[in-house]
């Protein structure tokens, strides 16, 4: 076996791993994505998965889904990005299938909704922490805090489509960074 396929096929484990152990959709896997590929098996940088997870918000299709892609792709190619895919996607698939009939009956259990309320509780942890993460790995400074203060007030209270938000404060980025060079070379 090639080196390439022994990547991809790893890729697939640690993908299919995060994929059936992580509640609360793509989100929720940013951490476990972010521990995983960057800090166990060193496979991409911190910097590499911040701009990974901005490409991959940035992009049509679920955050989860997209990432998987982006770290097979910049770890092992196209068939790393196949098997990173394939592996993200299947647990969820297998059990979705699975359960699908069953949970119908057993929904209004009073058990069953306090499990509920505990698995949002904890993704409502994940997300937090994937905020944390990403905020302490983020270019600080004013023109960052105005972006992201404009960025959270547009979603959240001003109902501005998200796909305006982000290419707005990508333009905003851009402007700002070119401006930045200017006045370093004078």
């Amino acid at each position: 076996m090639n080196e390439k396929f022994k990547k991809a096929v790893k890729l697939f484990i640690t993908f299919f791993k995060i994929g059936a152990f992580t509640f609360g959709g793509g989100y929720a896997m940013i951490p476990l994505i972010q521990k995983e590929i960057v800090e166990n098996k060193k496979w991409i940088s911190d910097d590499d998965i911040l701009e990974i997870i901005a490409i991959s918000e940035s992009t049509p299709g679920p955050i989860a889904i997209n990432t998987a892609t982006f770290v097979g792709y910049k770890t092992c190619g196209f068939w790393g990005s196949f098997f990173s895919t394939l592996g993200v996607v299947l647990p969820s698939f297998v059990i979705i299938s699975a359960i699908s009939g069953i949970l119908a009956e057993f929904q209004n259990y009073t058990a069953v909704k306090y499990a509920f309320y505990g698995i949002r509780a904890a993704v409502l942890a994940l997300l937090i922490k994937a905020v944390i993460t990403m905020y302490k790995k983020s270019p600080k400074g004013i023109i960052s805090y105005i972006i992201m203060a404009a960025a959270l007030i547009t979603t959240a209270f001003l109902n501005i489509p998200v796909l305006a938000v982000i290419i707005g404060c990508a333009l905003i980025g851009l402007i700002s960074s070119v401006i930045a060079d200017r006045r370093e070379k004078r």
